[in-house]
C-alpha cells in the first residue's frame, strides 16, 4: 500500500514537473543526479511503468495458461421436430408470422389448460436412453416463476426436482489435430419444458411454447475444442434420433456455456459466469452474459445481460394443472426397440469392420500401404455414394488382394484395375475370371506397343510438328491417342519410354 502510494505521489509530482521552469545549471561532466530529485524520479519511473506494462503483464498473462484451468458445463436447449407447440394444439412453423400461431393457452388466460403433447414424451425417452440416462418412470412438471417480456404466460413450464432423465454420459472423439482421444463427458439432467418467445423489435412477435429438451452437462469439458466437440456430437445425435432438425441458425439448438477457472489441482470450482449462445473483471461474479455483437474492438468482448438469479427467485412449485408423467417398462422398451444406430456407435462399428477387412486383406499378402490407399479412397467414396457400410459391399478381402497383386505384377494397368474394382464392388466376381473374361490383361510387349505408337504419331503430323517445335506438353495428347488405340491396356511405363523415344527422333 506504501509503495502504491509512493507511485501515485511520483507520478502527480512528474506531471507537475512537465511544466516547471527550472533555473539553467552549469555544464558538470560528472554531475549524478540524486536518485530523490523530481527528474530523476520522472524518468525512472517513465521507464519502470513501461517494463512492468509490456514484461510483467506478458509474464502474468503466460503464467495463467500453466497455473490455471477452465472449467466448462453447457446447457443445451433443443427444439423438438413436433407439428404442435408442447402444451396446446397451435401448429408450430419455422418462420411463421408473429402472433399466427397463438391460443389461449400460448397466452396464458384464465381458464385454459394446457395438455401433454405425447410427442415430448417420446422424444426425451428417446433422447434420455440416447444420453445412456437413467429415466424417471415418475416424474412431473413445475411452474418456473420469472419476468420478462417474452414470456406472456409470467411462468414457463418445466421440470424442476424431478427431471425425466438423469445420470447420464456421452462420449466424443476430439480430432487428431487437437489432440486426438476418446473423452467422456457426464449428463447431468434432461428435463421437458415449454420454449419462451421471441421478441422481434420491428413487430410484435409471440412464438412462445415450442418444446424444448433441456440437456444439462457436469462440468467436464476443459477447453474450447472438447466443448465445441460436444456441442458437435450432441447435433448429430438429435438430428439422427430425428427428434429435431438440430438447425442452429433457427434456434433449434442453442448452447448456452458456464465457464469458470481454477487453479489446478483444486477440486472446487470457481464463479461461473453463463455466456448466452457464448470478460473479464476484476472480481467475478455470477451472471449471464452476451456477445458484444457490436462491438468495435480487435477483441471480443462479452457484456452483462443480468446477474444470475437463484432458486429462490425462480419460485419453483408443481404445476396444478398437469398430471405426473408416468412411464411402464413396456413403453420404454418399445422406444428402445425403435433407436437407429447411434453416431458414436457407428464409428465404432465402421472402425472395426474397416479394421477387419484391412487385416484380412494383409493376411492374403497384399502390401498395407497400397491396401490403405484403396481402401481409404475408391472403395470409401463408394461406400458413401451408394449408402453402403464395408460389410454390404460385394468386394471381398481376397479379391482385393489379387487386385492389388495384378497391377504390382504388371497384369493389368492401375485404370484398368479402378474399372474392375467397381464392378467388384456393386457385383462381386473374381478378379482373374473378369480380366480373362473381358480381355483386360495390359500389353507388355514392346514390338506391339511400338505398332501402336508409330500409328499415332503418323496419323498426327501436324502434333508432332508443334511437338518438336517446343510445345511438349503435347506428349500427354499422344499417350492418350495411344491408350486409347489399346483400349487402356498398354503398359503406361513402357508406352512413355518408346512414345519420347519416337518423338524427339530427329527421323
Amino acid at each position: 500500500m506504501r509503495m502504491k502510494k509512493k507511485k501515485e505521489e511520483d507520478l502527480k509530482l512528474c506531471q507537475s514537473h512537465k511544466g516547471e521552469n527550472r533555473p539553467n545549471r552549469p555544464s558538470q561532466s560528472r554531475l549524478v543526479p540524486s536518485l530523490n530529485s523530481p527528474s530523476h524520479r520522472c524518468s525512472l519511473l517513465s521507464h519502470l511503468q513501461s517494463k512492468f506494462s509490456t514484461s510483467t503483464q506478458s509474464k502474468k498473462l503466460d503464467k495463467i495458461p500453466k497455473d490455471y484451468e477452465a472449467v466448462i458445463g453447457i446447457e443445451t436447449h433443443v427444439q423438438l421436430s413436433t407439428l404442435t407447440k408442447a402444451f396446446c394444439g397451435c401448429p408450430y412453423n419455422y418462420g411463421s408470422h408473429p402472433n399466427s400461431s397463438i391460443c389461449p393457452v400460448c397466452m396464458g388466460l384464465p381458464g385454459a389448460l394446457p395438455v401433454l403433447n405425447s410427442k415430448v414424451i417420446e422424444f426425451a425417452v428417446k433422447l434420455g436412453l440416447a444420453l445412456n440416462c437413467n429415466l424417471a418412470f415418475n416424474s412431473k412438471f413445475d411452474r418456473k416463476q420469472y419476468f420478462y417480456p417474452d414470456l406472456p404466460k409470467g411462468y414457463q413450464i418445466s421440470q424442476f426436482d424431478v427431471p425425466i432423465a438423469t445420470g447420464g454420459f456421452l462420449d466424443v472423439d476430439i480430432p487428431v489435430e487437437f489432440g486426438g482421444g476418446h473423452k467422456r463427458f457426464g449428463i447431468t439432467r434432461v428435463h421437458m419444458e415449454e420454449d419462451a418467445g421471441k421478441l422481434l423489435h420491428t413487430e410484435t412477435g409471440l412464438l412462445s411454447g415450442v418444446p424444448l429438451l433441456e440437456i444439462v452437462s457436469e462440468p467436464d469439458m476443459r477447453n474450447g475444442i472438447e466443448a465445441a466437440e460436444y456441442a458437435a456430437e450432441l447435433q448429430r445425435l438429435v438430428r439422427y434420433l430425428g427428434v429435431s432438425n438440430g438447425n442452429m441458425q433457427e434456434g433449434s439448438l442453442r448452447c448456452d456455456v458456464n465457464v469458470s477457472i481454477r487453479p489446478i489441482g483444486q477440486s472446487k470450482f470457481g464463479t461461473k459466469v453463463q455466456l448466452h449462445s457464448q470478460g473479464q473483471e476484476d472480481q467475478i461474479v455470477q451472471e449471464t452474459r452476451l456477445w458484444d455483437e457490436g462491438s468495435q474492438a480487435s477483441t471480443i468482448l462479452t457484456i452483462t445481460m443480468r446477474k444470475k438469479e437463484g432458486l429462490a427467485d425462480y419460485r419453483y412449485f408443481p404445476e396444478p394443472d398437469l398430471p405426473a408423467v408416468i412411464l411402464s417398462q413396456e413403453y420404454v422398451d418399445r422406444v428402445q426397440d425403435s433407436l437407429p444406430e447411434l453416431p458414436e456407435e457407428k464409428r465404432r462399428n465402421e472402425d472395426l469392420i474397416d479394421s477387419e477387412f484391412f487385416d484380412a486383406t494383409l493376411a492374403k499378402g497384399a502390401d498395407a500401404k497400397l491396401v490403405a490407399n484403396w481402401i481409404m479412397s475408391d472403395i470409401v467414396a463408394f461406400m458413401k455414394n451408394e449408402k453402403l457400410t464395408i460389410n454390404e459391399i460385394k468386394l471381398t478381402p481376397e479379391e482385393l488382394s489379387e487386385l492389388i497383386a495384378s497391377i504390382k505384377g504388371g497384369i493389368i494397368s492401375g485404370k484398368i484395375g479402378k474399372e474392375i474394382l467397381f464392378e467388384l464392388l456393386a457385383k462381386g466376381g473374381s478378379v482373374k475370371e473378369l480380366i480373362e473374361k473381358k480381355d483386360l490383361v495390359q500389353i507388355a510387349d514392346p514390338v506391339e506397343i511400338e505398332k501402336m505408337v508409330d500409328k499415332v504419331i503418323a496419323e498426327n503430323p501436324k502434333q508432332v510438328e508443334q511437338y518438336r517445335g517446343g510445345k511438349t506438353k503435347l506428349q500427354g495428347y499422344f499417350a492418350g491417342q495411344v491408350m486409347k488405340l489399346s483400349k487402356g491396356k498398354a503398359n503406361p511405363g513402357l508406352l512413355n519410354k518408346i512414345l519420347l523415344e519416337k518423338l524427339n527422333s530427329k527421323n
